[in-house]
This record gives structure tokens, sequence and C-alpha cells, in this order.
């Protein structure tokens, strides 16, 4: 036993892919969904506070705005190092490692005094919460298959994405009566409590480590609580993710911190995650700037602010929750209507020919959203145009989510981390020109630059449909050929 587990090779039984049963996948997923709130609740329940935290600290909005644009940057970076050692130590052990950062930086962010300490404390709450979207993503990867993953991702990308609606709303009350602070002492008692949940139920699932969910779990990745895993009496059929790696044996890879960058730079998802990290930093330019611009033209306090963020959240609980269904039925459609090779199935179409009805969408209400504001139109127009974004937005980054989990099912945290480096890089680049380029070329002008941008963005997609698919089963070919030993 020690020998084998020395050469690191654990036998699998190939069917079925996954032994957990419907209800212990709906609790995974449950979990992994209240994991991934903590990266949006530390980023929007802070937006209604900026400017009382600009005022505490006596420094101008700008200088707050970089605390937001410093978040974004860890935002981006820090998940490739933890996608990267999720795909490799086990999904367990890289959330408490990550929460634990969490739960420290906002004690700390509770207690600061100092502008500097601000941004860094951020900084480090942002290395410690970003990262459990792209783990979550990886768990999902785990257990679910591409004939159900759209579903369940719809569901995951609903639960991460509930801070948007009662973030901002939360951040609003606590800023205008208890103050700023609160928001952090909120944050250290929901992820103190949540970690000792994770620790005693959530079960590991990385593949490499226990397989399909039959081997049991060593260590710190063991689950004190562990539920019921019973095998099932009947076998499922096999999926084209089976049929292309079901080894009787599975080798436990290497840490590959470097995952992240081949992924991005290796051009097989390159198109595709630059098209969703151009829209994303539209949609996070747009979410920035609605605190300061609704206070200027409409003269709304905190809690008013934070109100007003409440239609950008439930589009985009809308919006996953639908989508995912919609995946999941455009994928059997794609499927059943097939006739060729399964190595030729065309994915990029199967999965990303929705992404044209949500970018027209999106450009549609940022363009709208822009010259309301210009114009000082009656604030329930905004408002709905935010929920259009928030909507389409988040139906866009299902469908590239989803897409990434199926072209990289065996480091699909590390996939996530890629599109995370991306997106918030390139976001955390945008809102801190956000308010400058405002003040430069007014707000209608500014959203109409940033709908230009989305409409040459499309491009890219086209470009990801037609190069993509022919990098991808190169990859998959070699792969094959290297389990077999060919």
């Amino acid at each position: 036993m020690s020998d084998s587990q020395d050469k690191q090779v654990l036998p699998v039984d190939p069917a079925p892919y996954s032994i957990f049963t419907a209800s212990q996948k709906a609790l995974v997923v449950a979990i992994v969904s209240v994991a991934a709130t903590f990266s949006g609740f530390a980023s929007n329940i802070y937006f209604p506070s900026i400017p009382t935290v600009a005022a505490d600290f006596s420094v101008s909005t700008e200088l707050i705005d970089l605390t937001v644009t410093s978040y974004m940057i860890f935002q981006g970076l820090s998940p490739t190092l933890w996608g990267a050692v999720a795909d490799f130590q086990g999904r367990r052990i890289t959330y408490m490692c990550t929460l634990v950062i969490f739960l420290g930086a906002c004690i700390g962010l509770a207690e600061t005094r100092k502008y500097d300490q601000l941004v860094i404390l951020r900084c480090l709450q942002s290395s410690g919460s970003a990262s459990t979207i792209a783990i979550g993503a990886g768990v999902l990867g785990d257990i679910t298959t591409r004939e159900d993953r759209g579903g369940y991702m719809g569901i995951f990308q609903a639960g991460l994405l509930i801070p948007l609606a009662v973030g901002p709303i939360l951040g609003g009350v606590f800023s205008q009566t208890l103050g700023w602070r609160a928001i952090f002492w909120f944050l250290a008692i929901y992820v103190g409590i949540f970690l000792v949940i994770l620790i005693l139920v959530l079960p590991e699932t990385l593949r490499s480590l226990v397989g399909n969910g039959s081997l049991p779990a060593k260590g710190l990745a063991r689950t004190p609580l562990a539920c019921n895993r019973d095998r099932p009496k009947g076998h499922n059929a096999q999926t084209a993710e089976e049929t292309l790696s079901p080894p009787q044996s599975i080798k436990r890879p290497s840490l590959n911190l470097l995952g992240p960058l081949r992924i991005l730079l290796g051009m097989e998802v390159t198109f595709a995650i630059l098209f969703l990290s151009i829209y994303y930093t539209v949609w996070q330019m747009t979410i920035t700037a609605m605190s300061t611009l609704f206070k200027c033209t409409y003269g709304l306090n905190d809690i008013q602010i934070g109100l007003t963020f409440k239609a950008n959240g439930v589009g985009c609980i809308i919006g996953t929750l639908t989508t995912g269904k919609l995946l999941d039925g455009d994928y059997r459609r794609t499927k059943d209507n097939y006739t060729g090779s399964p190595e030729l199935f065309p994915l990029e179409h199967a999965r990303l020919r929705t992404v044209w009805l949500w970018s027209g969408l999106q450009c549609a209400s940022t363009l709208a959203f822009g010259w309301t504001l210009d114009r000082g139109v009656q604030i329930t127009v905004p408002i709905i145009c935010t929920f259009i974004v928030g909507w389409a937005a988040t139906s866009s980054q299902s469908v590239i989510t989803t897409f990434l989990v199926d072209v990289f099912p065996k480091s699909s945290a590390s996939a996530n981390a890629a599109l995370n480096l991306a997106r918030c890089l390139l976001g955390a680049a945008g809102t801190g020109t956000v308010l400058p380029i405002i003040n430069a070329i007014q707000v209608g002008w500014t959203f109409t630059l940033f709908t230009v941008f989305m409409l040459v963005a499309l491009g890219l997609v086209i470009v990801q449909m037609t190069y993509g698919a022919s990098r991808r089963r190169r990859r998959e070919t070699a792969e094959l050929n290297a389990s077999s030993g060919g």
C-alpha cells in the first residue's frame, strides 16, 4: 500500500464518472457556492462606503478607488498560485489556507487607521478570497460531466453572485449606521463560521487523490463528518470524458505553478478569455463608478446608494440561473444532432453560440446607462440598465467558465485561474481609470467608448470558434496517446 502511494498511482473504477449521488452533489455545490461568495462580498459590500471611507481617511475618492484596483490586481494574481495548488494538493486544504488568510485580513481591515494599511490589507483580503471561485469551479469539474455541467455551473454562479445583490445593501446599512469598519467585522464573523462548516462537511473531490470519490482521502483531505458515499447500484453510461480518460490508474500530476499561465498563453482558449476579460472590465468599471455617479447626479446617501446596486445583483442571479439550463439544453441538442467522430465534436459551437445574445444586451444596456446618467434621466432608468448589464455580463461569464471546464476537466481550477488572471488585471486597470476618463470626456461619451471596445471584442469569439478547436484536438490526441503509452 505504501509503495503504491509513494508512486502516486491510484486505482480508479471508470464507471460511474462520480459516485456522488444527486443529493451529495447538491451539498457539495451548496458549500462551494457559499465559499465563492466571499470574493463577491469583499468587493461589493465595500462599494457604497467608498465616499465615507475617503472622508474618514481624509483622502480623495480616486485614492480609495485605488484600493478597489489593488484588490482586483491580487484577485487576478492569487488564483494563479492557489489554482495550481488546488489541482495538486487538493480542494479542501487549499480552501482552508485561503479562508484563514481572508479571516486575518478582515480583522486587520476592521482595525486599520492608516491609508497605506488599508491598501495592503485589501490586497491580502483579495489573496484569500479570490481563489474560492477557481477552486469551486475545480470541484464542479471533478464531480460533473459535460452533459450536466452547465446546470450545476449555473447554480454555482448564482450562489457566488448573490453578494452583488445583497452586499451593497449591507455595506450601505453598515456604513451609515455602525460605521464602515462594521463591514469587515461582519465578513470576519461570516468566514469564521463558514470555515468550521467547510472543515467538517466538505469532502475531497480532486480526482488524482480520490478518483471518482470511491478512494479514501488522507490527512487534512479527509472529512471529519464525511457524508455516506456508497457506490450506486447502477452504472451510468460512459460519457465522452470517460471515453477519453478511463485508464485503470491515474498518476497524480506534479505541482505546476505555471499551469494557469500556459493555459492563458497557449492559444487554445486565449481568445475566449480575452473576450470575457474585456466585457468583465466594462462591467466592473460600471459598478465601480456607480456610487460616485449616483451620489453626484442624484444626491443619494450610503444606504440609498447600496440599494441602487440591488438591480445589478438580481440581474446577475437571474442571468446565471437561466444560462445554466440553456447551456445544458444547447449541448444536448448539438450532441443529438451530431453524427460525426467523437474527436471532432464541435464543442466551441455547442458552448459559445449564445454569446452573441448576451453581448448585444450588455452593449445596449451599457450605452443606455451612460447617456441616461449624462442627461440626468429619472433614476429608475439607469437602475434598470444595471439590471440588464448584470444579467448579460454574468450570462457571458457562465458560458465561458463552463467552456473552460469542458476543455480542461483535469485542471479546471488552473483554467479558471487563467481566466481570473486576465479579467482581474484588465479590470484593475479599468477601475483605476474610469473616473479620470469620465472627468475628461463626460459620462455619456465614456460609456460610448466602452461600448465600442465591446463590439470590437466580438471578433475574438469568431477567432476562438474558428481556430481554437484545432489546438484543443491536438492536445487531446497527445494526452490520449500518452495515457495509452503511444
